[in-house]
């Protein structure tokens, strides 16, 4: 006998077969980086890869058409070391697309998007995480554009000199005035600003003064989760008149309260030990032991559901997105263990009665006319 969920499922994956679903964040290549000493050559992506989120079989079973990948670089990098390993990284990073032609090919705009998406392949773009890594130099930021940057969060866990991070004690109230220039600069050239990992006052800021989409690239709703790294309802009630896209996150912290107030704890005893918690190297040192003490909540695929739900909701069916942060956390939801998992989400969404075209607005057609949008405006201002 099919079950419900079961029937939802095969119609999930017949919908991806036929709708792009475009990730908007996914953390391989820095795992690779500590993994495999950035050589590709030693990770063979075909088949399953332990300890792994990500590999091409499993994103080929969960009907990915679009991959963001982070070339993230870790926020205490500081000046030439935090220059030179983004550039490292989004080395790595294309030369790990280049070594699967046949699967994966490099996307540069919305156009190319649906073009590799058609051929069968996997789109691949590249975005930066951390406004670190200009390290106050527009110059390298149009740099990175050119080297296929095609979105960059203006923070990471630490604020920047002209930007404040959701998960730092705030120090310029938002955006300054050289970070007003950031953003006007990201979008003359056609870069997408990723909000993700930003206070809210700086999201604020940002929405003030942006003329194309912003993007979150992997955060959820604080209205549902009330954990710091989430969008709240007044910056998500003006993504509608902005046309930007809230990517929903799996990340466990930012869906279940429950997972949420558990990293509040952890990170009061990373600080206890006079570690850094905005430090993900000094927060996964301890972990361990505090799971002996404090066993790990789960989160689930229909509380994902529920924040994909609220941002509907709150921003608007042409608002909302999938940013899972695969490879960047230690744990998922149950139900969406890797990226094999994602018809299970719309699986629970179809169940929910979402329709067909919902489903594919939220799957890539909202990303992708973001992404346009973003392109127009440069070349109306250039």
């Amino acid at each position: 006998m099919t079950s419900t969920v079961t029937s939802a499922s095969a119609e999930a994956r017949d919908l991806l077969r036929r709708f792009p679903l475009i990730d908007g964040h996914n953390d391989l290549p820095w795992a690779l980086r500590l993994s495999a000493n950035g050589d590709t050559g030693k990770v063979d992506f075909s088949g399953p890869v332990s300890a792994r989120h990500t590999d091409l079989a499993r994103l080929s079973a969960g009907g990915l058409g679009a991959q963001f990948w982070s070339v993230f670089v870790p926020s205490n990098f500081e000046g030439e070391a935090a220059v030179a390993t983004v550039l490292e990284q989004i080395d790595l990073t294309r030369r790990m697309i280049a070594a699967y032609p046949a699967q994966l090919e490099l996307a540069l705009t919305a156009a190319d998007i649906e073009r590799i998406f058609a051929s069968g392949k996997l789109a691949s773009l590249l975005g930066a995480e951390g406004g670190h890594v200009i390290v106050g130099s527009l110059a390298v930021l149009r740099m990175l554009y050119e080297l296929g940057v095609r979105y960059m969060t203006l923070t990471h866990n630490n604020n920047v000199p002209w930007a404040d991070s959701a998960t730092d004690t705030p120090v310029a109230g938002g955006l300054t005035d050289f970070g007003f220039e950031v953003v006007g600069e990201m979008q003359r050239i056609g870069m997408l600003v990723d909000l993700a990992h930003v206070s809210a006052d700086t999201m604020r800021d940002a929405l003030d003064v942006a003329a194309a989409p912003v993007i979150f690239s992997h955060s959820s709703a604080r209205a549902v989760c009330d954990y710091p790294r989430n969008v709240p309802d007044d910056v998500l009630s003006r993504l509608a008149a902005n046309g930007g896209v809230c990517m929903v996150t799996f990340v466990p912290a930012f869906v279940s309260q429950e997972c949420a107030d558990w990293i509040v704890g952890l990170k009061e005893e990373v600080a206890r030990r006079g570690l850094d918690p905005r430090d993900v190297v000094d927060m996964h040192s301890v972990e361990p032991d505090w799971m002996e003490t404090h066993p790990r909540p789960v989160a689930t695929v229909a509380q994902v559901a529920d924040h994909v739900e609220h941002v509907r909701e709150v921003a608007g069916i042409e608002h909302v997105g999938i940013g899972g942060d695969y490879d960047g956390t230690t744990d998922t939801p149950v139900g969406l263990e890797d990226v094999s998992a994602y018809p299970n989400l719309f699986g629970e969404l179809l169940n929910r009665g979402w329709s067909e075209a919902d489903c594919a607005a939220l799957a890539g057609g909202n990303l992708i006319r973001a992404f346009r949008d973003a392109e127009t405006h440069a070349a109306r201002v250039h």
